[in-house]
């Protein structure tokens, strides 16, 4: 028997939202695995450190400042990493919003961002990036979804609701896309330890509480996120397309 190798030598990835937290992490972690990667997001400057420290790791870098949610950034995200590496082998679809209010209170301009980010922005991306892998028949689209597709919060509306629609996004390509050799996948995650969901974990009594909540007794880290998605880029899961990983230390159970 031969065991799967968690490899990712000699690929290449896109990570968008990979200025911090679990888009930095996936970034660093596909970098230490073998790859080279292309990050984006609005910020230039923090960008630019996250690519310093893939090269650090020995692997050649890219920061792409990028909206997502706007189709010609998309396509420019895209034709520069072509134009540096040549190729696109993985994308991971990571770029985030959300504004913390009960859906009856949120304005039709905040449902538009929060949609236009983690929806909208999932799309174009995959749509950009697939063009590419249809003509090479291989690659690897990997979306990060949320426990909030599947299990309502309060203050969580919007942004839920996308999140479910990157669940059937997800389903939906894997299923277009697999005759190419395409595969898609998506995780799940709970809450994790980062600067985007800080305002639920920063009061130590409100983390205690949630915390409680969770069968593993902790909120996840964003390295237990960069871990299944190595999983999903690697050969180790070949025959794995449509699936969405909850990652949320039995949240859902």
């Amino acid at each position: 028997m031969t065991i799967p190798k968690f490899s990712l030598e000699g690929k290449v990835a896109i990570v968008t939202g990979g200025s911090r937290g679990i888009g930095r992490s996936i970034a660093l972690g596909f970098a230490e695995a073998g790859a080279d990667v292309a990050v984006a997001s609005r910020t230039a400057e923090e960008l630019e450190k996250v690519a310093q420290e893939i090269e650090g790791l020995g692997r050649r870098a890219l920061a792409i400042p990028t909206n997502v949610s706007v189709k010609t950034e998309v396509d420019n995200m895209v034709a520069k990493t072509l134009d540096t590496f040549g190729t696109i082998d993985i994308l991971v679809n990571n770029a985030a919003m959300n504004i913390m209010r009960p859906l009856i209170q949120l304005r039709e301009d905040g449902w538009d961002k929060v949609m236009n980010v983690c929806l909208k922005g999932y799309f174009l991306s995959s749509q950009a990036v697939a063009n590419v892998m249809m003509e090479k028949k291989r690659g690897n689209i990997i979306n990060i979804a949320s426990t909030g597709a599947v299990k309502a919060a309060i203050g969580l509306g919007a942004y839920s609701i996308a999140k479910a629609g990157v669940v059937m996004l997800t389903q939906l390509l894997a299923v277009e896309l697999a005759s190419y050799g395409i595969r898609v996948n998506a995780i799940g995650p709970s809450l994790v330890k980062t600067k985007f969901s800080e305002p639920m974990w920063a009061n130590p009594d409100g983390l205690k509480a949630l915390e409680a909540t969770i069968p593993l007794g902790r909120i996840a880290e964003p390295e237990d996120i960069m871990s299944v998605a190595l999983f999903l880029a690697s050969d180790a899961s070949s025959y794995m397309t449509g699936q969405t990983l909850y990652v949320d230390g039995g949240t859902l159970a």
